[in-house]
Formats: structure tokens, C-alpha cells, sequence
């Protein structure tokens, strides 16, 4: 069972867009930590900053290869913090493939309302 400590680092960690920001591009794949931070205007060390906080919370592991960093997404935090809400009884379950179908319809038929 997940502490309650725990639960206050992930959503403490969640609170800041741009850490949200930075899981959402790692739901894709694997990244660098330079290639983490080319989308923002900030510098190295603030990046650097918002991966420790997301490491420390559990939502990312951070490894070497050769002279990179690697930042890639580890999904067990998200998953706690989930099955936490959903004992309220008011939050289902996520399914993050309906959702893009969803994105993908909404903003397919926004774009074609627009161009006629």
C-alpha cells in the first residue's frame, strides 16, 4: 500500500506544468535530458531541477548511457496515485488509447469545420 508521504511527493511533482509537461513527452519513448529540455524556454539546471523532482517522486528513472542521461517514464507512481482517486468512487480509470481516439475525432472534426 502506498504511504501517504508518497502520495504527497507524485502530486506535488504533478502540480507543476511543466513536469506534466515533461511525463507527457515521455509517454512516447525514451529521452535525453538535452532533448527533455529543447520545448523550454528555461535552462539546463531548471530542467535538470524539475527531473530530480520527478525522479524523487518515482515518476521517472534517470540513467546513463555512455556521456547522456536518459529520462524515461516509470508508471508505478501514476498508478498508485490513480488507484488512490479511484477509491473515492467518483474517478474511473483512464484509458489513455480512448482518449487519443477521442483527441484524434475532436480535433480531426474541428479542423474540417474550419476549412469549410
Amino acid at each position: 500500500m502506498t504511504n501517504r508521504a508518497d502520495l504527497d511527493t507524485v502530486f506535488a511533482a504533478l502540480a507543476d506544468p511543466t513536469r506534466r509537461a515533461i511525463l507527457t513527452m515521455l509517454l512516447e519513448d525514451d529521452m535525453a535530458v538535452t532533448d527533455v529540455a529543447d520545448p523550454f524556454e528555461m535552462s539546463l539546471a531548471a530542467i535538470s531541477k524539475h527531473l530530480t523532482i520527478l525522479t524523487r517522486a518515482g515518476l521517472i528513472a534517470q540513467e546513463k548511457r555512455g556521456r547522456v542521461k536518459w529520462c524515461k517514464l516509470q508508471p508505478d507512481a501514476l498508478r498508485s496515485a490513480s488507484v488512490w482517486m479511484q477509491g473515492f468512487g467518483q474517478f474511473e480509470p483512464v484509458n489513455l488509447d480512448a482518449f487519443e481516439r477521442f483527441l484524434a475525432t475532436e480535433l480531426g472534426s474541428d479542423t474540417a469545420e474550419a476549412s469549410e
